[in-house]
Order: C-alpha cells, then structure tokens, then sequence
C-alpha cells in the first residue's frame, strides 16, 4: 500500500507560505505545535532561547516573526522594551491581548522591509521567522548590537520522508536552507556573523502525532483523509521503528551576527 501524497490534496497550502500562516492563525490563533514529542536537551532550540534571554537585559529589542507573542512576552521580563513584528493579523491581534506595558507588537511583511526608525533598537532576533528580516536589522540595530537567529537545519527530520514516503517530503520553508541564510549575512554586509549547526534527537511520542506534524496548519479535512486511509499503515511503520518513541533528527541553524 502507499501512503497519501497530501500535496496533491485541492485544500494543501504550501507551509510557510503567507496564506499558510493565515490559515493557522485563522484555524489555531497561535503558532503552536499540535503534535506531541520530546527533544534531548541541550538543543538548538534551547541553546538559542538561553542566549536570547542572556542578550536582551535591559535592552530595547526586535522581535522578527513574532508569532502570537509568546517568546517576546518571556523577553519582556527582563528587557527595556520588546516590540513583535509579524505578517499574520491573528497572531498579533493574540499577542496584543495578553502583552505587558513594555511589550508592543507592529504587523507587516519583512519582504517589505522593516517600518522602524534607523539605529532604532539596541538588539534584535529572529527565532523561527523569517531570514529576508536580516538586510533590514543591519540598519536599525545599532553599531556593535548583536542579532541572533533561529532556524530549520538542512536535515531537519529526513527519517520522516524515508519511513513514510509520499506522505513526507522536504518541508524546510524556502528561505530556511544554510545557503540562503548565508546570501542574506553576505547581503547585509554584517560586521561579523557565523552560523552553528546543531542537531540533536527527537522522540516523537504516537502515529497520530506523525499526522499532527504532517498536517501542521493545513484545513482539517487534509488530516481527516490521512487518518481514514493511513492511519493503520503509518501505525505498523511507527511501531517498528519506534523505541522510546519515533526517533527523528532535531537541527537548527543558529545565527550570530553583529552590526
């Protein structure tokens, strides 16, 4: 039998894509995962969130891709200032409900460039958004201030599209590869940068959280149709390569630059 190839589905919308993240803020509200796993410590993203929080005391600092707000309320803690910038109006209107005074959120595309003042912010960061913001932050972080970056590795979850063919393929967004993140530092012609790779394991913990990851921000009938027709085969994979759970490869590129 052969797994469902969910991008030929009329309702799949390409993840990431503008309408993408319109859809999930419509559908969720918040950019959160549905599925349940759990990644080893110390890993990319827990290596990037601890030097975040390191960076931002007592600074004004720039969210780029926001999301719902989630991180830079955590950030308002101990910053001066957090302003959130984000594409999608479901994840601001979010944000926007539950922030503290020192927490402002601005929406708008980074394709468009960034709608803030020059040498306008002491630091700044992308975690999880989108990498076209770094030409832009070259010019409104100030002199010396530090940007940090999250983002997808190359090998992020390869197993997937081995174990479950035609159900996964390559899901990195387009912006997200090494490659483009290094033509974006060039571009903005950075003081000094360097990007660390690092992976660790994911242990992703049932089937149904297989299709949970498949079907992150698509419209429910596309995990619907995977679940009726799938789900019996996904389950004999999972179960026979699982261990403590389904094992897949966690990597992040982490960017550090400074201006």
């Amino acid at each position: 039998m052969t797994l469902l190839n969910p991008t030929l589905f009329a309702e799949w919308i390409a993840p990431h894509s503008l309408e993408w993240y319109d859809q999930l803020g419509k559908f969720q509200g918040t950019y959160l995962y549905p599925w349940n796993s759990t990644i080893i410590k110390p890993n990319g993203e827990t290596i990037f969130d601890e030097e975040v929080i390191n960076l931002v005391s007592h600074k004004k600092v720039l969210d780029v891709g926001c999301g719902h707000g989630e991180f830079a309320i955590h950030c308002s803690s101990i910053a001066k200032e957090v302003v959130g910038f984000d594409v999608t109006n479901h994840f601001i209107g979010y944000g926007k409900m539950n922030k503290p005074k020192n927490v402002s959120f601005v929406l708008g595309s980074t394709k468009q460039g960034l709608p803030f003042k020059e040498n306008e912010f002491d630091c700044a960061y992308i975690r999880k958004g989108p990498t076209s913001g770094y030409p832009a932050l070259k010019h409104i972080v100030k002199k010396g201030g530090i940007i940090l970056g999250l983002h997808p590795g190359n090998h992020e979850e390869n197993e997937l599209s081995e174990l479950f063919p035609n159900l996964f393929t390559a899901n990195l967004p387009l912006d997200s590869t090494e490659e483009t993140i290094k033509s974006r530092l060039i571009e903005a012609n950075y003081y000094e940068w360097e990007i660390e790779i690092i992976s660790s394991n994911e242990l992703i913990h049932s089937p149904m959280d297989i299709i949970r990851k498949r079907c992150f921000g698509q419209h429910p009938t596309v995990m619907e149709k995977i679940v009726k027709e799938d789900l019996i085969e996904i389950t004999e994979i999972f179960e026979a390569n699982k261990t403590n759970g389904l094992s897949v490869t966690n990597s992040y590129s982490i960017v550090r630059a400074i201006v």
